[in-house]
């Protein structure tokens, strides 16, 4: 393992599960470790001011960039994102640490790779708070049905298509890019007919309030260096991912789990994401349930960091004297 130490954030390596894994790291090594999975198109760094509001209260905080993004491992074959082996990273990332249990705190593809690890391993979570997209039971056809009628302006469509969204996207620079991701106030990513996703979004000429120029620079320069294929081959895994998770169809999610959601996020109102929170229907597959409403839109843990510091910080705190740091 390679470490790299500053003053608040460390940095380290570890081969794991077959791939090079980087994670940077907060607070007390002996603190309750929580895990953040970054989302798309997002880093470790997506987790900045949890982490170090975590470590302000003992937390361990350990944010690695997934596979496919920042200084992580980069495979080139598709098949090498499934769901199998993004959880896979993570259970091998627990061993190496020799952590038996962790809390989880995931955020949109990183909220999707929480609740797997949950179904997967409930074992190794003490708890988990995810943000954004809730937890969906296998159903009886991929996914990706349910995205065919809204036709081939709707961004998964077109993420689906090998080399298409990367060929879209090399006609701006990487900053740009991200900030046409990051600035999205919108009810639903669908571009009109024969229009790119990428040529649809806007990015606004000012800063973005919640980030940095320079936080901005960062993320740029890591997507820079890995291209967007690896983190658009999570996507294109969809399929597969139905197939691979076929032994947990009808499973429940059995560890405590808080669920925030934000009044303004994107897709929202999509394939009925918001009735199925508030009605109740998310809770009968997570049973163990608490479900929070706030401002903001979707990258909601960077844009209301205080709000969701202190949604996170308040469910772990009643599972933090349980167990000590393992």
């Amino acid at each position: 393992m390679e470490v790299e130490a500053d003053a608040e954030v460390r940095h380290w390596t570890a081969d794991v599960n077959g791939i090079s894994l980087h994670v940077a790291e907060r607070g007390p090594a002996d603190g309750p470790a929580v895990l953040l999975i970054h989302g798309f198109p997002e880093l470790w760094l997506s987790w900045r001011h949890q982490m170090a509001a975590l470590a302000a209260r003992g937390f361990r905080a350990l944010a690695p960039d997934l596979r496919g993004y920042g200084d992580s491992s980069v495979p080139t074959d598709p098949a090498a994102y499934s769901i199998l082996h993004i959880v896979g990273d993570l259970v091998a990332l627990l061993d190496h640490l020799q952590l038996t249990k962790v809390f989880v705190v995931g955020h949109d593809w990183g909220a999707q790779v929480a609740w797997h690890l949950c179904l997967f391993r409930p074992d190794r979570v003490r708890a988990a708070v995810v943000l954004g997209i809730p937890y969906f039971p296998r159903g009886s056809r991929p996914l990706t049905d349910r995205f065919v009628p809204l036709g081939d302006g709707y961004y998964i469509n077109q993420f689906l298509e090998p080399g298409r969204t990367e060929r879209a996207f090399a006609r701006y620079d990487v900053a740009t890019v991200l900030k046409k991701f990051y600035a999205m106030e919108i009810d639903e990513i669908l571009a009109p007919p024969g229009v790119e996703i990428i040529d649809f979004l806007q990015a606004p000429s000012s800063p973005i309030p919640w980030m940095t120029d320079e936080e901005l620079g960062q993320f740029a320069e890591k997507f820079e260096k890995t291209g967007f294929t690896g983190p658009l081959n999570y996507y294109r895994m969809l399929v597969t991912n139905w197939r691979l998770t076929a032994p947990w169809s009808g499973s429940k999610i059995t560890v405590p789990a808080k669920f925030i959601l934000s009044k303004n996020d994107v897709g929202l109102q999509s394939f009925g994401t918001e009735e199925y929170v508030k009605s109740g229907g998310l809770k009968e597959n997570v049973p163990d349930l608490e479900v929070s409403i706030i401002e903001g839109h979707h990258f909601v843990q960077q844009e209301e960091a205080e709000s969701v510091n202190s949604e996170i910080l308040s469910f772990l705190n009643k599972f933090a004297t349980e167990g000590g740091s393992a």
